[in-house]
C-alpha cells in the first residue's frame, strides 16, 4: 500500500530526526567520530529539505546536493535562500566522509555541521504544519 503525502513527509522528518540524534549522541561520546557526525548532520539537513519539498509537491532529483534542493525550495519560499551557505558547507559530507582518501573533519567542523543541520531543521519545521513535526 502506498503511503499518503502526510505519512511520507512524516517519514522523511523521522529519518532526519534520527540522523541528527545520531550525530548529537556521537558528538557527546567520549571519542567522537567526526566523519560520522558530519555525515549524519548532512543527511539530516538533506532529509528536512526534502520533506519540505514533498509537502509543497515540488519534484526533486535523487541528490545529496543540499544547495540544489534549497534552490528548488526557494521557488515556493524565497527565504530558503538564506540557507544556501549552510547547505554548501554540509553537502561535501555526504560523500567525502565515507571514504578513506579524505581527511576526517576536525571536531570544530563536526560541531559546526550539527549546528548547521539544526538551523536547517528549525527553519524547515517552522514552514510546515505543526501536526507534521510531532
Amino acid at each position: 500500500m502506498r503511503k499518503n503525502k502526510i505519512d511520507l513527509v512524516k517519514g522523511w522528518l523521522e529519518k532526519a530526526r534520527r540522523d541528527l540524534i545520531t550525530a548529537q549522541k556521537n558528538l557527546a561520546s567520549e571519542n567522537p567520530f567526526t566523519d560520522i557526525i558530519c555525515f549524519h548532520s548532512q543527511q539530516a539537513a538533506e532529509k528536512y529539505v526534502k520533506a519540505f519539498l514533498l509537502w509543497e509537491e515540488v519534484p526533486f532529483p535523487k541528490t545529496h546536493a543540499i544547495e540544489d534542493l534549497i534552490l528548488l525550495a526557494a521557488q515556493k519560499d524565497s527565504s530558503f535562500l538564506k540557507l544556501k551557505q549552510l547547505s554548501t558547507e554540509l553537502t561535501p559530507y555526504a560523500v567525502e566522509t565515507r571514504y578513506p582518501e579524505f581527511e576526517a573533519p576536525l571536531l570544530k567542523d563536526a560541531e559546526k555541521a550539527i549546528q548547521s543541520s539544526e538551523q536547517i531543521k528549525d527553519f524547515v519545521l517552522h514552514r510546515l504544519p505543526d501536526e507534521l513535526s510531532r
